[in-house]
């Protein structure tokens, strides 16, 4: 497929007001695991807009782009999201379905310096209070959810035969100490929509801080709604601190101190969680749940890495992976992380 025929479509070309095959330029602007974006202008206002096009559904959904877009319509309110603009999800022109959505400026976080710029940013969208939100998945019980879809992807592993026999073992056993978390009552939380891979990456940071104090309209945004929920704003914290995610897109492991001075920022900011220990009681859980998720699923993904036939694949993602394969890193989330929270 080129990405040229999704001017194929006639929805498409209807919502850009153009002729069927005109010349659109769309350039590469970043891919994932199951998307690949463009980014490329309205041929009548020069715009600047973003082509996301699914080529598949870590949460095994037929209507991958179709949820994608209806979490961004919901989130539009916040003015934190990327503006969903169009979709097609027919797979005519194209065999995926694919969005548009309005292009936004901004770098990736920074863990050292944008702390806070984080907590603002993802308390106004876990503040918002969402309706209709009967399209979005809300797992009953959180924590047995992850918990769930961790040993159905290590399963992967186990299943193949490329695999280490002492990395089966490591992660068998933070499974095993992970389990009990599944016992813990997380139903003190009121729900909201949560993003559940919170990166650095997905970040678009513009602004030290945008209470629009000074009136510039700078702004922070968290991009990439691939797998949003209707669920607790501790499990996106969680995502968020855990060693799993901060050093996927950087070298970045927080100190206890550093997440600690993150989640009192948080708590000044969240109109759901009043006191700084209430906040951690909740978090915690998912932290060392987060880190059970990133390595099962690298350890999924190393399969699929090292077996032919998958459709995208990122060379920084392959490095990522085989460090997270590493005994010395299992044995660090084990004993750190996992065992004894």
């Amino acid at each position: 497929m080129k990405v040229s025929d999704v001017l194929k479509s006639d929805m498409f070309c209807k919502f850009l007001k153009i002729e069927y095959m005109d010349n659109v330029e769309f350039t590469p602007l970043g891919q994932g695991e199951y998307n690949v974006n463009y980014l490329f202008l309205h041929p009548e206002t020069g715009e600047r807009m973003v082509l996301r096009i699914n080529t598949g559904s870590q949460m095994n959904l037929k209507n991958q782009i179709s949820y994608e877009y209806s979490a961004l319509k919901l989130l539009e309110e916040t003015e934190r999201t990327p503006k969903a603009l169009f979709i097609d999800d027919s797979r005519t022109a194209v065999p995926y379905g694919f969005l548009v959505m309005e292009y936004l400026p901004g770098r990736p976080l920074i863990y050292e310096t944008d702390m806070e710029s984080a907590a603002q940013c993802l308390a106004d969208i876990h503040n918002f209070e969402a309706v209709n939100t009967h399209c979005l998945i809300s797992p009953e019980f959180p924590l047995k959810a992850i918990y769930e879809e961790c040993e159905k992807m290590f399963q992967v592993y186990t299943d193949s035969d490329m695999g280490s026999r002492d990395v089966k073992n490591l992660i068998t056993d933070l499974l095993r100490e992970g389990k009990r978390l599944t016992d813990v009552t997380d139903n003190r939380e009121k729900r909201c929509i949560i993003n559940t891979e919170l990166n650095s990456g997905n970040f678009l940071i513009n602004s030290i801080n945008d209470n629009n104090i000074n009136g510039d309209g700078k702004r922070n945004y968290v991009i990439d709604w691939e797998k949003p929920l209707l669920a607790y704003a501790s499990q996106d914290l969680g995502h968020f601190l855990a060693p799993t995610t901060t050093f996927w897109k950087t070298d970045s492991i927080l100190k206890p101190e550093d997440i600690d001075s993150f989640l009192e920022c948080y708590s000044r900011y969240s109109d759901r969680y009043r006191g700084f220990d209430f906040l951690k009681s909740c978090v915690s859980p998912y932290i060392a749940m987060t880190c059970l998720r990133g390595i099962t699923w690298c350890s999924m993904a190393w399969v699929e890495y090292n077996s032919p036939g998958r459709k995208l694949k990122n060379e920084d993602t392959r490095k990522k992976i085989n460090q997270y394969m590493d005994l010395k890193f299992l044995e660090f989330i084990r004993d750190e992380y996992v065992r004894g929270c």
